[in-house]
């Protein structure tokens, strides 16, 4: 059963629509979760196997961004799909609020500070888009300076894609009656209430705000060499599985391969 990941990708020529990308998703799924969590321990496994190639041709690079309303499954789908990939072989960067070093410097200093070097995998849990999203809803910086950004961040991923970086970019979609369940069950399960922050129902009562400034932003930014993948993620299981098969199909079209090594200067055996 495979996924026409094409079907999630984002095509900026089309004036975006929310009701065109659902928060459920069915088609090219197995039907049940056991079977759906044990596909996603299939391709994470198919995914190490590819970051490993990445890893020894060491030429080129992988960022995977990811985004989406709070509760949406950022930190989930980060150790569901990369369960059987080689922790050596990732980094996972978070972005929380910049420190008074990083406001000293332009928004995009931080990022540029660790994105991924030749033969790695990045996963930014949250990103630079942050400084077009939260900054705009709050009220922190207006429109100039909003286009100013959405231009920055463009040129500045073009930079990356063109020094050998695959960027694949991905919104998590979650319902907001989804987001009330699991906010509620932060309050209700004592081993989860270290999740629970004010600032959550605070944005929560942003809803439209955020998913008004997402369509702007994701619509702008949505480029053939940075795409975006609108996941349907209501479904934990079903969200991996799209996750891992959107990397594995970017993976498959970069093709790394392991280095030819010369033999003829090897010994024969080892003493």
């Amino acid at each position: 059963m495979i996924l026409d990941v094409q079907q999630l990708k984002v095509n900026a020529r089309k004036k975006w629509r929310w009701e065109n990308h659902p928060t459920q998703w069915k088609e090219g799924l197995p039907p049940t979760k056991k079977e759906r969590q044990a596909l996603a321990q299939t391709l994470s496994s198919q995914l190490n196997d590819w970051q490993e190639k990445l890893h020894a041709e060491g030429q080129r690079k992988v960022l995977v961004i990811l985004q989406g309303m709070d509760t949406s499954g950022k930190d989930g789908t980060i150790r569901s799909v990369f369960q059987n990939v080689d922790p050596l072989g990732v980094r996972v960067e978070a972005f929380k609020s910049p420190t008074s070093t990083e406001l000293a410097r332009d928004y995009l200093w931080r990022v540029h500070q660790v994105v991924p070097k030749n033969g790695e995998m990045v996963i930014f849990n949250r990103s630079h888009y942050e400084d077009v999203l939260v900054t705009r809803v709050k009220g922190w910086i207006d429109e100039k300076e909003e286009v100013r950004r959405i231009r920055h961040i463009n040129e500045f991923e073009r930079m990356l894609s063109e020094t050998g970086t695959e960027i694949i970019k991905i919104f998590l979609n979650i319902s907001k009656e989804t987001q009330r369940e699991r906010l509620q069950q932060r309050l209700d399960i004592p081993e989860k209430n270290w999740k629970f922050a004010l600032s959550d129902v605070e944005d929560r009562h942003l809803w439209s705000a955020f998913q008004n400034q997402y369509a702007q932003v994701v619509s702008k930014t949505a480029t053939p060499y940075a795409p975006w993948y609108v996941i349907p993620a209501d479904s934990k299981s079903g969200r991996d599985v799209m996750v891992l098969q959107i990397l594995l199909a970017h993976l498959q079209a970069m093709n790394p391969q392991f280095p030819q090594v010369d033999r003829a200067l090897w010994p024969q055996t080892i003493d």
